[in-house]
């Protein structure tokens, strides 16, 4: 299973995830935007602390509200969401720089990280 989803995540966004300790690192600096691309009623109902919703629906007409210079952290439900991988796709063809969180929110709640 683990080697059919790194063939498929892969291939779908060409990123490395970001795992929790680096977004810890990036965030702490300021140096990233944190995207929940999970639908609003997801994001409503608990996020990652610090993190924007932008439901991946919603992606391509919202990327003007998106500085450029700054990469993009996107998650979603877990490690195989598709969600948070098409959204890095997207993200990417227009031209920004952007990953994958290695997790979800589900796995971030559970870690007892920041949820808001």
């Amino acid at each position: 299973m683990a080697a059919l989803a790194a063939a498929f995540f892969g291939e779908a966004d060409g990123a490395q995830p970001v795992t929790f300790e680096q977004l810890d690192a990036l965030t702490e600096h300021g140096r990233v935007i944190v995207v929940d691309v999970r639908p609003a009623e997801e994001f409503a109902a608990g996020h990652i602390d610090g993190a924007v919703s932008i439901p991946l629906a919603d992606l391509a007409e919202r990327l003007n509200g998106l500085p450029a210079d700054t990469p993009v952290v996107a998650y979603c439900r877990g490690p195989y969401c598709v969600l948070a991988a098409a959204a890095v796709s997207i993200l990417r063809d227009r031209g920004f720089a952007a990953s994958r969180l290695a997790a979800g929110y589900p796995q971030w709640a559970q870690a007892g990280r920041p949820v808001a």
